[in-house]
């Protein structure tokens, strides 16, 4: 889908007002000299990277002390340090707010709703404060949530990065051995978790899971049991050492929190990688790191200015949980949801968007495309009027994606994909408010993120798919591998395929407007030929098509060369019979290109993804290919699996 024409051209005043735009002049007056738009001010953020990061801090009004060193060892990847001498608290940069206004405002599936001030947020921090410290909770111990994306989830993870303490969370309907894959790999001092918590239509009850993993979890001093469905008061008398949290803080009165102010890369998260080959990476992310990644992402590129109303439908196993947790720091108040986006029906959070005057609406490419499908209409059924962002990512977002955004949700949005990961708890390549949006392609680079496409030679390619590499150090790279002494395992995880420059695995394309397309992951690509072919460009075609629900593709290993695989999950009452399989090849050779004609196109019931959403290309292909699956727990739905053994379609 090629476009003369971009699908929306921010105004001049709205240019002209931009946070980014202030900040550009802010740099021409510290010394950039003239910056004529977004690509000079990020050429500078990339030659001047001390500067740059400098006025970072000082522009999103960062608390703590700099020190006078930015960025020492700059050349160094990994081995850079930025802020050496600072000293700050991640905690006091997120509760700077004081008030009655909303904090949080948080929607549960089953109804729920609550409002969190500013005041009450930091008084029920203090409390959760003074309750850690007095368990002996010190910084550098760990602090484990198996929680619900709540108001108290978000306290909590205050409370223990201000003692500088690490956080680390998953979502509740995480397996025990899921769960203990996670935390017993980090030996947390407290446990959080729910009494239940309710997902599409119905209760879960987790207090028995929350028993076996305190069972397997020795090093827990402390387990709070947190009330969401009226269970977790009985639950608490039924487990050993275990309070409710009424139970936790009431011996203490709130007061001012104390702040310890740490590091700069002081850890602060524990995030894990979400892959099926083995048990997950703990990838540990620092508190200063983290902060002025967030603050450059929201202030600048997210537009987020204080009293902004942000939304992201995240679980708190995900990093854009953490993102979204970040908007404190620029004084916006954060729109929780927790349950199921489709029940009873795909107007949920537009229902919450309207009600909440929401601001920015954070999204998924499958949600958006689950809408398509549908054929829901929002800007027909809703007032999105205070709607300024959407924001997209956990895959890439189709053409056709980005049309329906605009043909159904809202035509005067700025949609912003984005893209980054885990890995660096942040972005690489995401929205830009001062430039146009083209279909299909994130509009840049971060600043301060010296991105490019590079081909297996490691040389600059533009207009063709190559590797996404960040070439220079960047503040929000892991600190470390938990139990990676050596930081073997972390240079193996980025650094191996080429020296000195980061490279995590996207398959990418610079376009003819300076943005970038991702065609899926580099390690999940098809090789048909010697000719690497991005899944999502499968994807985009054989999803518009009505008879197909979802899809999952593969390269097979036959007969000394790679054959495309393309399974198919099918609407109710359709038959892949030969016709279908026809229009199938079909719509894609006309859509894409004749090399990603699959050779096969086999019919399954489901479709194997992680408890984030995402299709598990990697586990199919490895079963297709008889090798073992050796972290099934990272999957929603494990038994779906079993569904690739030995196809009779695949033997010839």
């Amino acid at each position: 889908m090629i476009a003369s024409q971009p699908l929306w051209t921010p105004t001049s005043a709205a240019v002209q007002s931009a946070p980014m735009t202030l900040f550009m002049r802010e740099a021409e007056k510290s010394g950039a000299g003239p910056l004529s738009g977004f690509e000079d001010l990020h050429r500078w953020s990339i030659d001047h990277r001390d500067e740059f990061w400098n006025l970072v801090w000082d522009f999103g009004g960062i608390t703590g002390e700099k020190g006078p060193r930015v960025l020492v060892d700059g050349d160094r990847m990994p081995g850079a340090s930025f802020f050496p001498d600072a000293k700050l608290n991640f905690a006091e940069n997120l509760l700077k707010k004081r008030g009655a206004g909303d904090a949080i405002v948080f929607k549960g599936e089953d109804r729920v709703s609550r409002r969190m001030s500013w005041d009450e947020l930091r008084a029920l921090v203090s409390r959760l404060q003074q309750a850690f410290a007095t368990a002996g909770v010190k910084p550098g111990d760990r602090v484990a949530a198996m929680m619900p994306n709540m108001p108290e989830t978000v306290a909590c993870m205050l409370a223990a990065a201000s003692l500088g303490a690490i956080w680390s969370s998953c979502s509740p309907d995480f397996g025990e051995q899921g769960v203990l894959d996670r935390f017993g790999q980090i030996e947390p001092v407290v446990f959080i978790a729910p009494d239940a918590y309710w997902y599409n239509g119905k209760p879960n009850d987790v207090t028995a899971k929350v028993k076996a993993v305190l069972h397997k979890l020795p090093t827990v001093r402390k387990a709070i049991l947190i009330d969401y469905l009226g269970g977790a008061e009985k639950a608490a008398a039924d487990i050993p050492n275990v309070e409710t949290l009424e139970a936790t803080i009431a011996p203490f009165a709130a007061r001012e929190p104390d702040f310890v102010r740490l590091p700069f890369s002081h850890p602060l998260y524990i995030l894990f990688s979400s892959g099926t080959t083995g048990i997950p990476k703990c990838i540990v992310h620092s508190a200063g790191g983290t902060l002025i990644q967030h603050v450059k992402e929201h202030r600048l590129h997210a537009g987020i200015e204080a009293g902004d109303r942000v939304f992201y439908f995240t679980t708190c196993g995900w990093m854009m949980w953490n993102w979204l947790v970040s908007a404190l720091a620029s004084n916006a108040t954060l729109l929780l949801y927790d349950g199921s986006p489709f029940h009873p029906d795909g107007n949920v959070l537009f229902d919450f968007a309207q009600a909440e005057k929401m601001t920015y609406f954070g999204t998924s490419a499958k949600f958006i495309d689950a809408l398509r499908k549908a054929s829901l209409s929002p800007k027909d059924t809703h007032d999105l009027s205070t709607v300024r962002v959407i924001s997209s990512t956990g895959s890439p977002l189709s053409p056709e994606g980005f049309a329906y955004v605009y043909d159904s949700i809202k035509p005067d949005v700025h949609l912003a994909s984005i893209s980054g990961g885990t890995d660096i708890v942040s972005c690489f390549v995401l929205g830009v408010p001062t430039k146009p949006v083209w279909i299909g392609e994130i509009q840049g680079p971060g600043l301060g993120m010296a991105v490019d496409v590079w081909d297996d030679d490691g040389r600059h390619v533009t207009g063709e798919k190559g590797e996404l590499v960040c070439t220079r150090a960047f503040p929000s790279m892991p600190v470390m591998f938990w139990n990676d002494p050596e930081g073997a395992k972390y240079r193996a995880a980025y650094f191996e395929r080429f020296d000195n420059v980061w490279c995590h695995g996207d398959f990418a394309e610079w376009t003819e407007h300076g943005g970038i397309v991702i065609h899926g992951r580099s390690d999940a690509t098809l090789n048909p030929g010697g000719v690497r072919i991005g899944t999502a460009e499968i994807y985009n075609q054989v999803e518009q098509m009505p008879e197909i629900l979802e899809a999952i593709c593969i390269g097979q290993d036959w007969d000394n060369d790679v054959r495309v695989v393309l399974f198919v999950r099918l609407a109710s009452g359709v038959t892949l019979d030969e016709d279908l399989q026809k229009r199938i090849k079909a719509k894609i050779r006309t859509g894409a290109t004749p090399r990603h004609v699959p050779a096969r196109i086999v019919e399954v019931a489901d479709i194997p993804r992680t408890k984030s959403g995402k299709i598990t290309e990697l586990a199919v292909r490895d079963v297709v290919h008889g090798r073992p699956v050796k972290n099934k727990e990272a999957l929603a739905n494990p038994e779906a699996l079993d569904l690739f053994h030995h196809l009779p379609a695949l033997r010839d």
